[in-house]
C-alpha cells in the first residue's frame, strides 16, 4: 500500500508548475470578485471579511495537513513561492556584488604582488650591501671594539662573512686588501668568540681551510659520545647490551669497525657506577682509544710492552685480545696514576700484566734491548685533539711547549723501537699514538725515527680515517707517511687522533751520517744535562766523538759494521821517529788526569750492578747450603 501511494504522488507531480501557480491565482481573483459584486452595505463586508479569514485560515490548515501528508503540490508550491522571492532579491544586486568582489580581489592580488616585488628587492639590496661589498674594520673602529665588552653577535657575522669572501677571494675580495688582511682579522675574530690563543688559532689556520676550521671549532665545542667497551674476558657484547637495556640505557652498537665497542645516548642509570662496571663487564673509553689496540693487533704468547699504560683502557684491551696468556708490560712513569691503573687491572681481571713504575726512555735498559713483540706508545702529547674534554688547553699551549712535547716523543719512540725484536715470529712491530693533532708531534717525530732506526710503516689496519701529511708548510717528509691515519671530530665523531705504525726491519741501528753527528752530540748533551744536574759537558762530547770515531772506523765499504778487533787489525802500527825518541816525556798533572779521566757509561754500570746482583744471589744461595751442613753435622754429632 505504501509503494502504491508513493506511486500516486509521483504521478501527481508530473503537471507542470506553471500551471498549477495559473489556476490557484485565478480562483483567488474570482472570490475577490463576488465578494466586491455582492457586498453591499459595511456590516456585509465585516462579514464577508470573516468568512474570507476563515476559508484563508482553512485553506493554510490545509495545506499544513497536507504538508504533513506529503502533498507533493504544496510542497512545491511553497518551494516555488521561496525561490521567486530569492530570486527576485538577488537578481537585482548580483551583478553590482559580483562586479564588487572582482574589483577587491584584483587589489588584494595587485596589493600582494607589489609587496612580494619589494621584499625581493630589498633583500637583494641587503645582500649587496652586507654581503658582497663586506669591508674589514677600520683602525679605529677596532681600538673602539678594543675598549668595549665583546659583540658576540657582531664577532659571529664578521667570521661568516670573512669565510665566505676568502671561499671565493677573487670576485669578493675588497679592492686595496689583501688575503693576509683577511686571516690576520680572522684569526683575532676566532681568539676573541671561541677563545683560543695566537699560537693555536695559528697553527690551526694554517693547517685547515677556513670552511673546514669552522667545522673542526665548532665540533671542539660540543663533547663527543659516551663509549664503553665490552671486556671480551668476562661477558659478550650482545649480553651486556641487553643487561643495560634492561636498567634503563639507551644505547647501540658503537661502528662496523668495533665489535666490542657501543655507544651510549643516556641512561637513567649512572653509567659509570652499575653493578656491572662494577664487575668489570666493560669500561668506560673513548673511541679513540680503540684504533691503537686495533693497530697492534696483539696476539697470544707474545710478550708486548704499553709504554704509558694509565689508567689502563688500552692495556686492558690488550691482555683482552690475548686472553690472558703471555705476558704485559704496562709501565707509568707517574706514581699517583699506578693506583688507578692497578684497580682497573684488577676489576676486568687481567692476570697476565706486570706493572712498573720506570721513566719511558730508561725502559730498554730494564726490560731489555730486542725483547718484547709488540710495544704500544701512547705518547704524552699536548692535547690539542681533545679540546671538548679539556677547554684550558685552547689558551695554555705554546709553541715551546709543543717542541718540549716533540723532544719528549722522539727519545720515547727511539726507545720504543730499541725494544722490539726484529726476529720476532710474530711481532716485530711499534705503534705510536697521540691524543694531538700538531704535525710537529705526529709526522714529524715518525719522519725523525725512519731516519734514526731500521725501520718502515705499514697500514695500521684501519678502513677509515684521513692519510697523514708528506708535505706540511715548508717541511718535505718520508713519502711512506700516507700510511699513518689521522682522525677529526669533526669528520669521524671522535677525538682528534693520530695512529703509525712501525715494523723493525733489523736490530742493528744504522750508522750516523757526518750532518747529523754534531745534532746526535747537541741531543745527548742537552739531555744528560737535564737528567744529571749539569754534568761537564766537555766530558760527554769527548766520549761520544770517541764512539762515534769507532763507528766510523767500524764501518767499511759496503755498509757493514765490523767489530773492533777486526778494525784494529786493518791499521797499520806507527812506530815512534828519532824525533819522537828524542824529545822529553812530560807526564800529565793530577788537573789534567781529571779533566781527561773518562766515565762509565750508563750501558757499563748497569752491567756493572746486573753482575753485582748475580753474585749477591749466588752467595745468598751458596749460604744457607752451607749453614745446612753443619747443622746437621752437629746435630749428629750430639746424638
Amino acid at each position: 500500500m505504501a509503494g502504491n501511494k508513493k506511486k500516486g504522488a509521483k504521478s501527481q507531480k508530473s503537471p507542470s508548475k506553471n500551471k498549477q501557480k495559473t489556476e490557484l491565482f485565478t480562483v483567488k481573483h474570482a472570490k475577490e470578485d463576488e465578494f466586491s459584486e455582492h457586498s453591499d452595505s459595511p456590516d456585509e463586508e465585516v462579514e464577508e471579511h470573516e468568512v474570507f479569514d476563515e476559508d484563508k485560515q482553512d485553506f493554510g490548515s490545509g495545506s499544513e495537513i497536507s504538508s504533513d501528508g506529503d502533498d507533493p503540490l504544496a510542497d512545491d508550491f511553497l518551494q516555488g513561492s521561496d525561490d521567486e522571492e530569492k530570486g527576485l532579491g538577488s537578481d537585482l544586486g548580483s551583478d553590482s556584488d559580483e562586479s564588487d568582489i572582482e574589483e577587491k580581489s584584483r587589489a588584494i592580488d595587485a596589493e600582494r604582488d607589489r609587496a612580494e616585488k619589494e621584499a625581493v628587492e630589498e633583500m637583494q639590496l641587503n645582500i649587496k650591501e652586507e654581503s658582497d661589498e663586506f669591508r674589514l674594520p677600520t683602525k679605529e673602529e677596532l681600538e673602539v671594539e678594543a675598549h668595549r665588552p665583546p659583540d658576540l653577535p657582531n664577532l659571529q657575522r664578521r667570521i661568516k662573512e670573512i669565510v665566505r669572501v676568502l671561499s671565493n677571494f677573487k670576485a669578493l675580495r675588497q679592492e686595496g686588501t689583501t688575503r693576509k688582511d683577511y686571516i690576520e682579522q680572522f684569526k683575532k675574530d676566532l681568539s676573541s668568540y671561541y677563545g683560543y690563543n695566537d699560537f693555536l688559532i695559528g697553527a690551526l689556520v694554517e693547517m685547515f681551510p677556513v670552511v673546514e676550521l669552522m667545522e673542526i671549532i665548532e665540533a671542539f665545542e660540543k663533547p663527543r659520545p659516551i663509549c664503553l667497551r665490552t671486556n671480551t674476558l668476562k661477558t659478550r657484547r650482545r649480553d651486556l647490551a641487553d643487561v643495560l637495556i634492561n636498567r634503563g640505557v639507551n644505547l647501540d652498537p658503537l661502528s662496523k669497525w668495533s665489535k666490542v665497542g657501543l655507544v651510549v645516548y643516556d641512561s637513567q642509570v649512572p653509567i659509570g657506577a652499575t653493578p656491572e662496571y662494577m664487575a668489570g663487564f666493560y669500561m668506560l673509553q673513548s673511541a679513540s682509544s680503540f684504533l691503537p689496540v686495533m693497530a697492534l693487533a696483539p696476539q697470544e704468547k707474545e710478550r708486548i710492552v704499553d709504554m704509558a699504560a694509565a689508567p689502563g683502557g688500552k692495556t686492558t684491551y690488550i691482555a683482552a685480545l690475548m686472553k690472558n696468556s703471555g705476558i704485559l708490560f704496562a709501565n707509568e712513569m707517574k706514581a699517583p696514576r699506578l693506583k688507578s691503573l692497578t684497580a682497573n687491572l684488577h676489576r676486568m681481571g687481567v692476570t697476565n700484566t706486570v706493572v712498573c713504575n720506570y721513566d719511558g726512555k730508561e725502559l730498554p735498559k730494564v726490560l731489555g734491548v730486542n725483547t718484547a713483540d709488540r710495544v704500544l706508545l701512547d705518547a704524552p702529547c699536548s692535547g690539542t685533539g681533545v679540546i671538548s674534554k679539556d677547554e684550558s688547553v685552547k689558551n695554555s699551549k705554546s709553541f715551546e711547549e709543543i717542541q718540549k712535547c716533540a723532544h719528549l716523543q722522539k727519545q720515547l719512540i727511539l726507545a720504543a723501537i730499541d725494544m722490539v725484536d726484529a726476529n720476532s715470529k710474530t711481532g716485530g712491530y711499534v705503534v705510536y699514538s697521540t691524543c694531538s693533532i700538531m704535525v710537529t708531534e705526529n709526522e714529524a717525530v715518525v719522519d725523525y725515527a725512519l731516519k734514526k732506526r731500521n725501520v718502515k710503516l705499514v697500514s695500521c689496519g684501519l678502513d677509515f680515517g684521513r692519510p697523514g701529511f708528506i708535505r706540511f708548510r715548508e717541511q718535505r717528509l718520508h713519502p711512506s707517511l700516507e700510511k699513518t691515519r689521522r682522525f677529526y671530530p669533526h669528520v669521524h665523531n671522535m677525538d682528534g687522533f693520530f695512529v703509525a705504525k712501525l715494523k723493525k726491519i733489523s736490530n742493528s741501528k744504522p750508522a750516523a751520517e757526518p750532518a747529523e753527528l754534531s745534532e746526535t752530540v747537541e741531543e745527548q748533551v742537552s739531555s744528560t744535562n737535564e737528567n744529571d744536574g749539569g754534568k761537564n759537558a766537555e766530558e760527554l762530547t769527548a766520549g761520544t766523538t770517541e764512539e762515534i770515531g769507532v763507528l766510523d772506523n767500524g764501518v767499511v765499504e759496503n755498509g757493514k759494521e765490523e767489530s773492533r778487533a777486526a778494525a784494529n787489525q786493518g791499521k797499520k802500527r806507527k812506530f815512534p821517529s828519532r824525533e819522537e825518541k828524542g824529545k822529553k816525556t812530560t807526564f800529565p798533572s793530577r788537573e789534567e788526569k781529571r779533566k781527561k779521566r773518562k766515565f762509565p757509561s750508563r750501558e757499563e754500570i748497569s752491567k756493572a750492578r746486573e753482575e753485582k746482583r748475580r753474585a749477591f744471589r749466588e752467595n745468598k744461595v751458596a749460604r744457607p747450603r752451607s749453614g745446612g751442613g753443619v747443622t746437621s753435622g752437629s746435630k749428629s754429632r750430639g746424638g
